[in-house]
């Protein structure tokens, strides 16, 4: 079967989407393939790479909307954007400080242009063993310790909607003189809030716009929001990584969504906040299952109420295995992990589809059994031994990861969503590390490595 017949024959069925992308499968631009406006830069249609008609006047129209210096539209995704926002501060061999929960894009940056990276401290929920916000005094310890780094970069919200003190963070770094990149991936509708990292003091953020808007797959935005980036350099690394032959198709989703937010945003937001609140009223009764920040407080700085975050920490199940039972009742979420699994959130979803959620948990929440489980997730620090570039160039074989303990790490390993790395190269590999990643495919998650052989085994520098 051909891919655009699957994906027709997909799209007869009906699923509660409760995952990305945001536009939630409404038809925003044709009911079947475009072909009659996928185009190239032809007379009137501007260029991408050098815009001064149309496209530049629409880039320009989302800078308002967002309230930036400047907005690039981005159709490779936030992972192209944030490639070229480091690139763009940062030179060859550069040291960058980052939060440990940073996206693999984050890491194939540093191993690019050779960067050495230094981590800002994590810190876990004891409960729910989710990555706390990034706080603001360990961000200026780190910055007071070692004056050679040139930029910082954190996520904010994080794949679990946890958000951090954008403003304080700032406030530190530029006390340093340098800049702030925050990936606000899952972020893009946090303007509606006034909680965007756009409107707390980051230099550049970057928004996908299609996880959490009403856009197409692989549409992103890349902001300046401070004097303190130089938007050529922005210009000529997004030319690096940004194809040369933009389709023409994404640019005219980005420009769509940004017209209809900016008529509708607030209206729709509402509206999603309204069904949010019938939402949780319809899950307070759950025994065994929890809904984070629904039915359950939580410890973080901010949380972002559109992604709903399901525990299972006290059930008889995992987050995989709510996810099969969910799937099962024609409801399809974002992610799983070994206590919990997401739901995310859009304008577009209606009441009537949240309710059905509720009414699902419910039923499934009365299955459960309410007991105390042993979460093998921990705060695992591995120590770096080499940077990402110099593991890579050095020889390497692959050994029993049971006999990987005190060896380097020569492979990215990551589970998938959300691309967070367990180990980059350069870093040791310890006892605590090796249990985990038995411990996450004893669990079925998508374990993903970049030779594929774990998780028995795994490449390792030479005579390490």
């Amino acid at each position: 079967m051909k891919l655009y017949s699957l994906l027709k024959k997909y799209s007869k069925k009906h699923v509660i989407a409760m995952h990305m992308p945001g536009h939630k499968r409404h038809k925003f631009l044709h009911n079947s393939l475009p072909y009659d406006i996928d185009i190239t830069e032809i007379d009137g249609f501007d260029n991408l790479h050098n815009p001064n008609g149309i496209l530049k006047e629409r880039m320009e129209f989302a800078s308002k909307l967002y309230k930036t210096k400047r907005t690039y539209f981005l159709v490779n995704g936030s992972t192209c954007g944030i490639l070229a926002s480091i690139k763009s501060v940062c030179e060859n061999g550069d040291e960058i400080l980052i939060a440990k929960n940073c996206h693999k894009s984050v890491f194939h940056a540093i191993e690019l242009m050779d960067l050495k990276c230094s981590f800002i401290p994590s810190h876990f929920d004891d409960e729910t063993k989710i990555h706390l916000q990034i706080y603001p005094e360990d961000v200026d310890l780190c910055l007071k310790n070692n004056r050679g780094i040139k930029c910082v970069l954190i996520t904010s919200p994080t794949y679990e909607g946890v958000i951090s003190n954008i403003e304080k963070i700032a406030e530190v770094v530029h006390k340093y003189n340098i800049p702030l990149i925050v990936d606000e991936a899952h972020g893009a509708h946090l303007y509606l809030t006034n909680n965007s990292a756009c409107q707390k003091g980051a230099d550049i953020v970057i928004n996908s716009l299609h996880k959490t808007l009403p856009s197409l797959t692989q549409t992103a935005l890349l902001h300046i929001c401070s004097d303190r980036i130089d938007a050529e350099k922005v210009s000529k690394s997004l030319s690096i990584f940004e194809s040369s032959s933009p389709s023409y198709v994404l640019m005219a989703s980005i420009d769509e969504c940004i017209t209809f937010m900016s008529k509708f945003g607030e209206k729709y937001f509402a509206r999603l906040q309204k069904n949010l609140d019938c939402f949780k009223e319809a899950v307070k009764n759950l025994k065994n299952l929890k809904v984070l920040g629904y039915t359950t407080s939580h410890n973080f700085y901010d949380f972002d109420m559109t992604k709903i975050v399901i525990l299972t920490s006290q059930t008889n199940i995992d987050g995989e295995e709510l996810m099969r039972r969910l799937r099962a009742k024609n409801i399809e979420l974002e992610m799983s992990y070994v206590n919990y699994a997401i739901a995310i959130t859009t304008i577009f979803d209606t009441k009537k589809d949240l309710l059905c959620l509720a009414k699902a948990l419910n039923n499934i929440d009365k299955t459960l059994e309410n007991v105390e489980k042993n979460i093998q997730i921990k705060n695992i620090d591995n120590k770096v031994s080499l940077t990402i570039n110099q593991a890579l160039k050095t020889s390497s074989e692959i050994i029993d990861i049971n006999q990987s303990i005190g060896k380097v790490c020569a492979e990215y390993v990551y589970v998938y969503p959300p691309g967070i790395p367990i180990l980059i190269p350069g870093q040791i590999i310890n006892q605590e590390t090796c249990e985990y990643i038995k411990y996450i495919a004893k669990h079925n998650l998508n374990l993903i490595s970049t030779t594929g052989l774990l998780p028995n085994m795994i490449k390792i520098v030479s005579n390490t």
